[in-house]
Protein backbone atom coordinates (compact mmCIF):
# COMPACT_ATOMS: atom_id res chain seq x y z
CA UNK A 1 0.00 0.00 0.00
CA UNK A 2 2.65 2.29 0.51
CA UNK A 3 3.75 1.66 -2.93
CA UNK A 4 0.37 2.62 -4.40
CA UNK A 5 0.63 5.76 -2.36
CA UNK A 6 3.68 6.78 -3.60
CA UNK A 7 2.47 6.63 -7.17
CA UNK A 8 -0.31 8.45 -6.42
CA UNK A 9 -2.94 5.40 -6.00
CA UNK A 10 -5.19 5.42 -2.80
CA UNK A 11 -7.22 2.27 -1.82
CA UNK A 12 -10.57 2.07 0.47
CA UNK A 13 -12.02 -0.67 1.94
CA UNK A 14 -15.07 -2.80 -0.78
CA UNK A 15 -18.24 -2.89 0.50
CA UNK A 16 -18.56 -7.17 -0.61
CA UNK A 17 -22.28 -6.73 -0.59
CA UNK A 18 -22.48 -4.61 -3.56
CA UNK A 19 -18.91 -4.64 -5.59
CA UNK A 20 -19.05 -2.24 -8.78
CA UNK A 21 -16.68 0.05 -10.28
CA UNK A 22 -13.44 -0.16 -11.94
CA UNK A 23 -10.71 -1.44 -9.22
CA UNK A 24 -7.98 -4.07 -8.75
CA UNK A 25 -8.37 -7.54 -7.55
CA UNK A 26 -4.98 -8.97 -5.21
CA UNK A 27 -5.53 -12.62 -4.34
CA UNK A 28 -3.53 -15.63 -3.34
CA UNK A 29 -4.97 -18.55 -5.06
CA UNK A 30 -7.22 -19.24 -7.56
CA UNK A 31 -10.73 -20.86 -7.54
CA UNK A 32 -14.56 -21.22 -8.33
CA UNK A 33 -15.11 -18.28 -6.33
CA UNK A 34 -13.04 -16.33 -7.31
CA UNK A 35 -14.10 -16.49 -11.19
CA UNK A 36 -17.17 -16.24 -9.63
CA UNK A 37 -16.88 -12.86 -8.08
CA UNK A 38 -14.70 -11.36 -10.99
CA UNK A 39 -17.29 -12.24 -13.55
CA UNK A 40 -20.29 -9.90 -10.89
CA UNK A 41 -17.56 -7.54 -10.16
CA UNK A 42 -17.16 -6.85 -13.55
CA UNK A 43 -20.67 -6.88 -14.71
CA UNK A 44 -20.10 -9.59 -17.28
CA UNK A 45 -17.03 -7.31 -18.67
CA UNK A 46 -18.92 -3.91 -18.33
CA UNK A 47 -16.08 -2.53 -15.58
CA UNK A 48 -12.21 -2.72 -15.87
CA UNK A 49 -10.64 -5.14 -13.22
CA UNK A 50 -6.89 -5.78 -12.80
CA UNK A 51 -6.10 -9.39 -11.34
CA UNK A 52 -2.70 -9.22 -9.59
CA UNK A 53 -1.60 -12.57 -8.14
CA UNK A 54 0.02 -11.71 -4.35
CA UNK A 55 3.94 -12.37 -4.04
CA UNK A 56 4.78 -16.04 -4.74
CA UNK A 57 1.40 -17.48 -6.84
CA UNK A 58 2.68 -18.54 -10.10
CA UNK A 59 0.03 -18.26 -12.38
CA UNK A 60 -0.13 -20.72 -15.19
CA UNK A 61 -1.14 -19.79 -18.88
CA UNK A 62 -4.53 -21.45 -18.91
CA UNK A 63 -5.31 -19.76 -15.50
CA UNK A 64 -4.43 -15.60 -17.02
CA UNK A 65 -6.66 -16.90 -19.75
CA UNK A 66 -9.44 -18.00 -17.23
CA UNK A 67 -9.13 -14.75 -15.38
CA UNK A 68 -9.82 -12.43 -18.86
CA UNK A 69 -12.60 -14.74 -19.58
CA UNK A 70 -14.67 -14.27 -15.88
CA UNK A 71 -14.56 -10.75 -16.19
CA UNK A 72 -10.51 -9.11 -15.77
CA UNK A 73 -9.54 -6.64 -18.12
CA UNK A 74 -5.62 -7.85 -17.88
CA UNK A 75 -3.81 -10.12 -15.34
CA UNK A 76 -0.56 -8.62 -14.08
CA UNK A 77 2.45 -10.55 -12.93
CA UNK A 78 3.91 -9.43 -9.37
CA UNK A 79 7.87 -8.43 -9.47
CA UNK A 80 8.00 -5.67 -6.68
CA UNK A 81 5.62 -3.31 -5.18
CA UNK A 82 6.91 -0.25 -6.63
CA UNK A 83 6.70 -1.98 -10.40
CA UNK A 84 3.14 -3.17 -9.97
CA UNK A 85 2.23 0.58 -8.33
CA UNK A 86 3.50 2.42 -11.56
CA UNK A 87 1.75 -0.17 -13.72
CA UNK A 88 -1.58 0.33 -12.13
CA UNK A 89 -1.80 3.57 -11.99
CA UNK A 90 -0.70 4.17 -15.77
CA UNK A 91 -3.72 1.54 -17.04
CA UNK A 92 -6.13 3.53 -14.29
CA UNK A 93 -5.25 6.93 -16.34
CA UNK A 94 -5.90 5.62 -19.63
CA UNK A 95 -8.86 3.89 -18.94
CA UNK A 96 -9.80 7.33 -17.52
CA UNK A 97 -8.96 9.36 -20.36
CA UNK A 98 -11.06 6.78 -22.33
CA UNK A 99 -14.03 6.96 -20.37
CA UNK A 100 -13.77 10.38 -20.19
CA UNK A 101 -14.13 10.48 -24.42
CA UNK A 102 -16.95 7.70 -24.11
CA UNK A 103 -18.84 10.20 -22.11
CA UNK A 104 -18.36 13.28 -24.58
CA UNK A 105 -21.07 15.09 -26.23
CA UNK A 106 -19.41 14.12 -30.08
CA UNK A 107 -20.26 10.33 -28.73
CA UNK A 108 -23.05 10.43 -26.67
CA UNK A 109 -25.21 12.84 -29.26
CA UNK A 110 -24.15 10.66 -32.08
CA UNK A 111 -23.33 7.19 -31.04
CA UNK A 112 -26.15 6.49 -28.78
CA UNK A 113 -26.22 3.28 -27.01
CA UNK A 114 -26.50 1.94 -23.51
CA UNK A 115 -26.13 -1.77 -24.23
CA UNK A 116 -23.34 -4.38 -23.17
CA UNK A 117 -22.39 -4.86 -26.96
CA UNK A 118 -22.13 -1.57 -27.80
CA UNK A 119 -19.97 -0.06 -24.83
CA UNK A 120 -17.26 -2.56 -25.03
CA UNK A 121 -17.24 -1.80 -29.08
CA UNK A 122 -17.10 2.04 -28.62
CA UNK A 123 -14.23 1.43 -25.52
CA UNK A 124 -12.11 -0.21 -27.82
CA UNK A 125 -12.11 1.63 -30.75
CA UNK A 126 -12.02 4.90 -29.17
CA UNK A 127 -8.84 3.43 -27.34
CA UNK A 128 -7.40 2.74 -30.79
CA UNK A 129 -8.10 5.95 -31.90
CA UNK A 130 -7.16 8.08 -29.51
CA UNK A 131 -3.46 6.15 -28.69
CA UNK A 132 -2.58 4.90 -32.02
CA UNK A 133 -2.29 5.73 -35.50
CA UNK A 134 -3.02 2.04 -36.87
CA UNK A 135 -4.96 1.26 -39.82
CA UNK A 136 -9.01 0.25 -38.16
CA UNK A 137 -11.63 -2.00 -40.37
CA UNK A 138 -14.55 -2.31 -39.60
CA UNK A 139 -16.73 -5.04 -40.63
CA UNK A 140 -20.48 -5.01 -40.28
CA UNK A 141 -23.67 -5.33 -42.13
CA UNK A 142 -25.70 -2.20 -43.61
CA UNK A 143 -26.91 0.39 -41.22
CA UNK A 144 -24.91 -0.75 -38.10
CA UNK A 145 -22.99 2.79 -38.46
CA UNK A 146 -19.67 2.15 -39.57
CA UNK A 147 -19.42 5.47 -41.33
CA UNK A 148 -20.09 7.25 -38.07
CA UNK A 149 -17.76 5.27 -36.09
CA UNK A 150 -14.85 6.16 -39.32
CA UNK A 151 -15.62 10.00 -38.33
CA UNK A 152 -15.60 9.80 -34.66
CA UNK A 153 -12.18 7.56 -35.18
CA UNK A 154 -11.11 10.92 -37.09
CA UNK A 155 -12.45 13.35 -34.38
CA UNK A 156 -10.47 11.98 -31.61
CA UNK A 157 -7.21 10.90 -33.03
CA UNK A 158 -4.59 13.25 -31.58
CA UNK A 159 -2.39 13.58 -33.89
CA UNK A 160 -5.14 15.05 -36.81
CA UNK A 161 -7.55 17.26 -35.11
CA UNK A 162 -7.67 20.20 -38.03
CA UNK A 163 -6.54 18.26 -40.73
CA UNK A 164 -9.11 16.34 -43.59
CA UNK A 165 -11.43 13.26 -43.15
CA UNK A 166 -11.54 12.30 -46.75
CA UNK A 167 -14.57 9.69 -48.24
CA UNK A 168 -13.80 7.00 -51.29
CA UNK A 169 -16.75 4.97 -51.93
CA UNK A 170 -15.35 2.11 -53.53
CA UNK A 171 -18.71 1.19 -55.45
CA UNK A 172 -18.63 4.18 -57.21
CA UNK A 173 -15.15 4.08 -58.77
CA UNK A 174 -14.59 2.88 -62.36
CA UNK A 175 -11.97 1.30 -63.40
CA UNK A 176 -10.63 3.54 -66.19
CA UNK A 177 -10.52 6.65 -63.84
CA UNK A 178 -9.47 5.25 -60.89
CA UNK A 179 -5.66 6.08 -60.66
CA UNK A 180 -6.69 9.75 -60.91
CA UNK A 181 -9.02 9.38 -57.92
CA UNK A 182 -6.54 7.70 -55.48
CA UNK A 183 -3.12 9.03 -56.88
CA UNK A 184 -4.09 12.10 -58.37
CA UNK A 185 -2.93 13.24 -62.73
CA UNK A 186 -0.91 15.92 -64.20
CA UNK A 187 -1.98 18.28 -66.59
CA UNK A 188 -2.34 16.01 -70.06
CA UNK A 189 -1.88 12.64 -68.20
CA UNK A 190 -4.98 11.53 -70.48
CA UNK A 191 -7.78 12.84 -72.88
CA UNK A 192 -9.96 15.49 -70.78
CA UNK A 193 -7.18 16.39 -67.92
CA UNK A 194 -6.80 20.02 -68.88
CA UNK A 195 -5.53 20.24 -65.52
CA UNK A 196 -3.68 18.80 -62.26
CA UNK A 197 -5.48 17.20 -60.22
CA UNK A 198 -4.88 16.07 -56.26
CA UNK A 199 -6.17 12.18 -55.53
CA UNK A 200 -7.44 10.71 -52.01
CA UNK A 201 -3.43 10.36 -50.86
CA UNK A 202 -2.83 13.72 -50.93
CA UNK A 203 -6.05 15.11 -49.97
CA UNK A 204 -6.05 13.13 -46.55
CA UNK A 205 -2.19 13.54 -45.76
CA UNK A 206 -2.17 14.33 -42.32
CA UNK A 207 -6.03 13.13 -42.11
CA UNK A 208 -7.60 10.17 -42.08
CA UNK A 209 -8.75 8.48 -45.63
CA UNK A 210 -12.25 6.57 -45.40
CA UNK A 211 -12.41 3.66 -48.38
CA UNK A 212 -16.33 2.80 -47.71
CA UNK A 213 -17.09 -0.29 -49.31
CA UNK A 214 -13.48 -1.84 -49.39
CA UNK A 215 -14.37 -5.32 -50.53
CA UNK A 216 -15.51 -3.68 -53.84
CA UNK A 217 -12.27 -2.83 -55.07
CA UNK A 218 -11.01 -4.34 -58.35
CA UNK A 219 -8.39 -6.69 -57.77
CA UNK A 220 -5.96 -4.78 -60.21
CA UNK A 221 -6.58 -1.82 -58.27
CA UNK A 222 -5.49 -3.78 -55.09
CA UNK A 223 -2.46 -4.44 -56.04
CA UNK A 224 -1.64 -0.53 -56.57
CA UNK A 225 -2.38 0.52 -53.52
CA UNK A 226 -0.48 -1.83 -51.33
CA UNK A 227 2.81 0.56 -51.55
CA UNK A 228 1.03 3.59 -50.84
CA UNK A 229 -0.91 1.82 -47.59
CA UNK A 230 2.51 0.28 -46.39
CA UNK A 231 5.26 2.80 -47.16
CA UNK A 232 3.02 6.38 -47.85
CA UNK A 233 4.45 7.14 -51.41
CA UNK A 234 2.82 7.04 -54.49
CA UNK A 235 2.88 9.37 -58.25
CA UNK A 236 0.48 10.99 -59.64
CA UNK A 237 -0.78 9.68 -63.38
CA UNK A 238 0.94 11.20 -65.93
CA UNK A 239 4.36 11.72 -63.45
CA UNK A 240 7.31 10.23 -62.49
CA UNK A 241 7.93 12.17 -59.32
CA UNK A 242 7.23 10.13 -55.70
CA UNK A 243 5.19 12.10 -53.45
CA UNK A 244 4.71 11.43 -49.32
CA UNK A 245 1.79 11.17 -47.46
CA UNK A 246 0.47 10.49 -44.22
CA UNK A 247 -2.82 9.23 -43.36
CA UNK A 248 -5.05 7.07 -41.11
CA UNK A 249 -7.16 4.62 -43.21
CA UNK A 250 -10.38 3.32 -41.90
CA UNK A 251 -11.81 0.92 -44.16
CA UNK A 252 -15.56 -0.21 -44.16
CA UNK A 253 -17.35 -3.61 -45.62
CA UNK A 254 -20.35 -5.85 -45.16
CA UNK A 255 -18.31 -8.22 -46.64
CA UNK A 256 -16.06 -11.19 -44.87
CA UNK A 257 -13.13 -10.60 -46.28
CA UNK A 258 -11.36 -13.39 -45.25
CA UNK A 259 -13.88 -15.95 -47.14
CA UNK A 260 -13.46 -13.00 -50.03
CA UNK A 261 -9.51 -13.94 -49.80
CA UNK A 262 -9.90 -17.99 -50.18
CA UNK A 263 -12.43 -17.39 -53.00
CA UNK A 264 -9.88 -15.14 -54.88
CA UNK A 265 -12.20 -11.53 -54.69
CA UNK A 266 -9.46 -10.27 -52.29
CA UNK A 267 -5.61 -9.84 -52.07
CA UNK A 268 -4.49 -11.36 -49.00
CA UNK A 269 -1.58 -8.89 -48.86
CA UNK A 270 -3.75 -5.92 -48.89
CA UNK A 271 -5.81 -7.08 -46.06
CA UNK A 272 -3.34 -7.29 -43.53
CA UNK A 273 -2.06 -3.43 -44.67
CA UNK A 274 -5.24 -2.39 -43.93
CA UNK A 275 -6.46 -4.42 -40.81
CA UNK A 276 -3.59 -3.57 -37.89
CA UNK A 277 -6.96 -3.09 -35.72
CA UNK A 278 -10.57 -5.29 -36.80
CA UNK A 279 -13.15 -4.35 -35.55
CA UNK A 280 -16.80 -5.79 -35.52
CA UNK A 281 -19.70 -3.67 -35.27
CA UNK A 282 -22.91 -5.41 -33.83
CA UNK A 283 -26.38 -5.31 -35.92
CA UNK A 284 -29.16 -3.77 -34.32
CA UNK A 285 -30.58 -7.58 -32.90
CA UNK A 286 -27.63 -7.86 -30.78
CA UNK A 287 -28.19 -4.55 -28.96
CA UNK A 288 -32.18 -4.28 -28.46
CA UNK A 289 -31.41 -2.35 -25.24
CA UNK A 290 -30.70 0.76 -27.67
CA UNK A 291 -34.00 0.18 -29.48
CA UNK A 292 -35.54 2.52 -27.47
CA UNK A 293 -33.15 5.03 -26.88
CA UNK A 294 -32.16 5.29 -30.41
CA UNK A 295 -35.66 5.74 -31.03
CA UNK A 296 -36.33 8.67 -28.53
CA UNK A 297 -33.02 10.35 -30.23
CA UNK A 298 -34.87 10.23 -33.92
CA UNK A 299 -37.96 11.47 -32.81
CA UNK A 300 -35.96 14.53 -31.40
CA UNK A 301 -34.36 15.10 -34.47
CA UNK A 302 -37.41 14.86 -36.73
CA UNK A 303 -40.14 16.43 -34.34
CA UNK A 304 -37.98 19.15 -32.08
CA UNK A 305 -41.61 20.76 -31.90
CA UNK A 306 -42.79 18.28 -29.85
CA UNK A 307 -40.55 17.19 -27.25
CA UNK A 308 -40.44 15.82 -24.46
CA UNK A 309 -43.02 13.30 -26.05
CA UNK A 310 -42.46 9.98 -25.66
CA UNK A 311 -43.69 6.62 -26.74
CA UNK A 312 -47.09 4.73 -25.77
CA UNK A 313 -46.40 1.83 -24.31
CA UNK A 314 -47.77 -0.14 -26.93
CA UNK A 315 -45.72 1.52 -29.15
CA UNK A 316 -42.96 1.10 -27.39
CA UNK A 317 -44.16 -2.93 -27.40
CA UNK A 318 -44.26 -2.65 -31.16
CA UNK A 319 -40.37 -1.12 -31.45
CA UNK A 320 -39.45 -3.72 -28.83
CA UNK A 321 -40.25 -6.66 -30.63
CA UNK A 322 -40.25 -5.45 -34.68
CA UNK A 323 -37.05 -7.13 -36.82
CA UNK A 324 -34.53 -4.38 -38.19
CA UNK A 325 -32.76 -6.31 -41.18
CA UNK A 326 -31.59 -2.79 -42.38
CA UNK A 327 -30.09 -2.46 -38.87
CA UNK A 328 -30.29 1.41 -37.33
CA UNK A 329 -31.17 2.98 -40.65
CA UNK A 330 -33.81 0.90 -41.07
CA UNK A 331 -35.11 2.04 -37.61
CA UNK A 332 -34.50 5.61 -38.74
CA UNK A 333 -36.83 5.81 -41.23
CA UNK A 334 -39.51 3.75 -39.22
CA UNK A 335 -38.85 6.74 -36.81
CA UNK A 336 -39.32 9.10 -39.50
CA UNK A 337 -42.40 7.86 -41.00
CA UNK A 338 -44.36 7.45 -37.42
CA UNK A 339 -43.08 11.04 -36.97
CA UNK A 340 -44.16 12.43 -39.85
CA UNK A 341 -48.14 11.24 -39.08
CA UNK A 342 -48.20 12.74 -35.82
CA UNK A 343 -50.09 15.85 -34.90
CA UNK A 344 -50.88 17.27 -31.81
CA UNK A 345 -49.33 17.11 -28.72
CA UNK A 346 -48.58 14.23 -26.08
CA UNK A 347 -47.01 10.77 -26.77
CA UNK A 348 -46.85 9.16 -29.72
CA UNK A 349 -49.84 6.50 -30.02
CA UNK A 350 -50.56 3.29 -32.38
CA UNK A 351 -52.32 5.30 -34.51
CA UNK A 352 -49.25 6.77 -35.89
CA UNK A 353 -47.32 3.81 -36.94
CA UNK A 354 -47.89 3.28 -40.69
CA UNK A 355 -50.68 0.98 -41.44
CA UNK A 356 -48.39 -1.42 -43.62
CA UNK A 357 -45.99 -1.66 -40.14
CA UNK A 358 -49.04 -2.68 -38.05
CA UNK A 359 -48.88 -6.48 -37.12
CA UNK A 360 -52.05 -8.83 -38.01
CA UNK A 361 -52.59 -9.77 -34.76
CA UNK A 362 -51.45 -8.60 -31.28
CA UNK A 363 -48.17 -8.57 -30.43
CA UNK A 364 -47.40 -10.85 -27.25
CA UNK A 365 -44.76 -10.25 -25.08
CA UNK A 366 -41.51 -11.82 -26.68
CA UNK A 367 -38.67 -10.87 -23.55
CA UNK A 368 -38.41 -14.53 -23.47
CA UNK A 369 -37.11 -15.01 -27.11
CA UNK A 370 -34.37 -16.87 -28.58
CA UNK A 371 -31.61 -14.40 -27.07
CA UNK A 372 -32.63 -14.64 -23.72
CA UNK A 373 -33.18 -19.30 -24.22
CA UNK A 374 -29.16 -18.62 -25.63
CA UNK A 375 -27.79 -16.94 -22.60
CA UNK A 376 -29.72 -19.97 -20.72
CA UNK A 377 -28.33 -22.69 -22.85
CA UNK A 378 -25.04 -20.88 -22.37
CA UNK A 379 -25.11 -20.69 -18.91
CA UNK A 380 -26.20 -24.44 -18.49
CA UNK A 381 -23.44 -25.56 -20.84
CA UNK A 382 -20.95 -23.97 -18.70
CA UNK A 383 -21.98 -25.82 -15.83
CA UNK A 384 -24.43 -23.20 -13.66
CA UNK A 385 -26.59 -24.72 -11.95
CA UNK A 386 -30.86 -23.66 -11.67
CA UNK A 387 -30.28 -21.47 -8.13
CA UNK A 388 -27.04 -19.73 -9.62
CA UNK A 389 -28.64 -18.85 -13.16
CA UNK A 390 -31.95 -17.65 -11.39
CA UNK A 391 -29.81 -15.20 -8.73
CA UNK A 392 -27.53 -13.83 -11.34
CA UNK A 393 -30.68 -13.13 -13.30
CA UNK A 394 -32.29 -11.42 -10.44
CA UNK A 395 -28.96 -9.24 -10.08
CA UNK A 396 -29.07 -8.10 -13.93
CA UNK A 397 -32.48 -7.58 -13.60
CA UNK A 398 -31.55 -4.61 -10.66
CA UNK A 399 -28.69 -3.57 -12.02
CA UNK A 400 -30.82 -2.49 -15.06
CA UNK A 401 -33.24 -1.24 -13.45
CA UNK A 402 -30.78 0.71 -10.75
CA UNK A 403 -28.67 2.22 -13.96
CA UNK A 404 -28.13 6.12 -13.70
CA UNK A 405 -27.44 8.16 -17.07
CA UNK A 406 -23.90 8.05 -17.14
CA UNK A 407 -22.27 11.62 -15.96
CA UNK A 408 -20.84 14.02 -18.17
CA UNK A 409 -16.81 14.47 -17.94
CA UNK A 410 -15.39 17.29 -16.16
CA UNK A 411 -12.30 18.95 -17.29
CA UNK A 412 -9.59 17.06 -16.06
CA UNK A 413 -6.70 18.80 -14.09
CA UNK A 414 -5.09 19.39 -10.62
CA UNK A 415 -8.57 20.02 -9.24
CA UNK A 416 -10.66 17.41 -8.29
CA UNK A 417 -12.95 15.28 -11.50
CA UNK A 418 -15.49 12.39 -11.00
CA UNK A 419 -15.36 10.42 -13.81
CA UNK A 420 -18.29 7.69 -14.91
CA UNK A 421 -16.11 4.78 -13.01
CA UNK A 422 -16.12 6.65 -9.73
CA UNK A 423 -12.47 7.46 -10.28
CA UNK A 424 -10.98 10.82 -8.29
CA UNK A 425 -8.18 12.54 -9.46
CA UNK A 426 -7.56 14.96 -7.20
CA UNK A 427 -4.86 17.39 -5.22
CA UNK A 428 -3.39 16.05 -2.40
CA UNK A 429 -5.59 16.91 0.17
CA UNK A 430 -4.96 15.51 3.84
CA UNK A 431 -7.40 13.99 5.78
CA UNK A 432 -7.66 11.34 8.80
CA UNK A 433 -9.30 7.66 7.45
CA UNK A 434 -9.32 4.24 9.58
CA UNK A 435 -10.11 1.80 6.71
CA UNK A 436 -12.41 -1.18 8.57
CA UNK A 437 -11.16 -4.28 8.19
CA UNK A 438 -12.64 -5.90 4.93
CA UNK A 439 -14.00 -9.73 4.97
CA UNK A 440 -12.68 -12.29 2.88
CA UNK A 441 -13.44 -10.88 -0.54
CA UNK A 442 -11.05 -10.07 -2.98
CA UNK A 443 -11.50 -6.72 -5.04
CA UNK A 444 -10.69 -2.85 -4.34
CA UNK A 445 -11.05 0.42 -6.00
CA UNK A 446 -8.38 2.74 -6.99
CA UNK A 447 -7.92 6.57 -6.96
CA UNK A 448 -4.60 8.40 -8.31
CA UNK A 449 -3.50 10.99 -6.08
CA UNK A 450 -0.73 11.78 -4.65
CA UNK A 451 -1.51 11.66 -0.80
CA UNK A 452 -0.47 9.44 2.37
CA UNK A 453 -2.45 5.80 2.62
CA UNK A 454 -3.88 3.51 5.62
CA UNK A 455 -1.39 0.82 6.03
CA UNK A 456 -2.91 -2.64 5.27
CA UNK A 457 -5.34 -3.73 8.14
CA UNK A 458 -3.97 -6.84 10.39
CA UNK A 459 -4.32 -10.09 9.28
CA UNK A 460 -8.25 -11.10 8.82
CA UNK A 461 -9.37 -15.00 8.10
CA UNK A 462 -11.92 -15.58 6.53
CA UNK A 463 -14.38 -18.00 7.69
CA UNK A 464 -17.76 -19.59 6.19
CA UNK A 465 -20.23 -17.87 8.51
CA UNK A 466 -18.17 -15.72 10.33
CA UNK A 467 -16.61 -11.87 10.28
CA UNK A 468 -13.08 -11.07 9.75
CA UNK A 469 -12.64 -8.19 12.04
CA UNK A 470 -9.80 -5.85 12.61
CA UNK A 471 -8.69 -2.72 14.19
CA UNK A 472 -6.93 -0.51 11.79
CA UNK A 473 -4.75 2.79 12.22
CA UNK A 474 -5.94 6.25 12.32
CA UNK A 475 -4.00 7.66 9.04
CA UNK A 476 -4.51 10.76 6.58
CA UNK A 477 -7.79 9.93 4.81
CA UNK A 478 -7.22 11.27 1.08
CA UNK A 479 -10.38 12.65 -0.37
CA UNK A 480 -10.97 10.28 -2.70
CA UNK A 481 -10.87 6.47 -0.93
CA UNK A 482 -10.19 3.30 -2.88
CA UNK A 483 -11.58 0.06 -1.93
CA UNK A 484 -9.37 -3.06 -0.27
CA UNK A 485 -10.06 -6.35 0.56
CA UNK A 486 -7.91 -9.25 1.65
CA UNK A 487 -7.31 -12.33 -0.54
CA UNK A 488 -9.01 -15.18 0.86
CA UNK A 489 -6.40 -17.05 3.49
CA UNK A 490 -3.51 -14.55 2.96
CA UNK A 491 -2.39 -11.92 5.87
CA UNK A 492 -2.94 -8.82 3.92
CA UNK A 493 -4.70 -7.57 0.16
CA UNK A 494 -3.51 -4.41 -1.39
CA UNK A 495 -5.73 -3.25 -3.92
CA UNK A 496 -6.52 0.13 -5.50
CA UNK A 497 -8.70 2.44 -7.87
CA UNK A 498 -6.92 4.62 -9.94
Amino acid sequence: MESLAAAGVRVRALDPASPSGEGILCFSDIDAELYRFLHEASHNHDERILAIPLSGLVIESSQAWGLLHAGASDVLTWTSAPDIADRVKARFEQWQAVNALLASPSIQTNLIGVSPAWRSTLRQIVEVAHFTDASVLLIGESGTGKELIARLIHEIDSRSPNHEFVILDCTTIVSELSGSEFFGHERGAFTGAVAARDGAFALADGGTLFLDEVGELPMALQAQLLRVVQEGTYKRVGSNTWHRTAFRLVCATNKDLRQAIEEGEFRNDLYFRIASWVFRVPPLRERREDIMPLARHFLRTFRPDIAPADFAPPVCEFLLNRSYPGNVRDLRQLIARISSRHVGGGSITVGDIPEDERPSEGIKSSWRNADFERCIRHAVSSGAGLKDISQAAADMAMRVVARDPAPQPQDVGHTEVVAQDGFQVAAPEPEVAAPAAPPAVRRARTTTTPTTTAKPPAKAKAEPKAKAEAKPKAAAKPKAEAKTTPAKKTTTTKKAKS
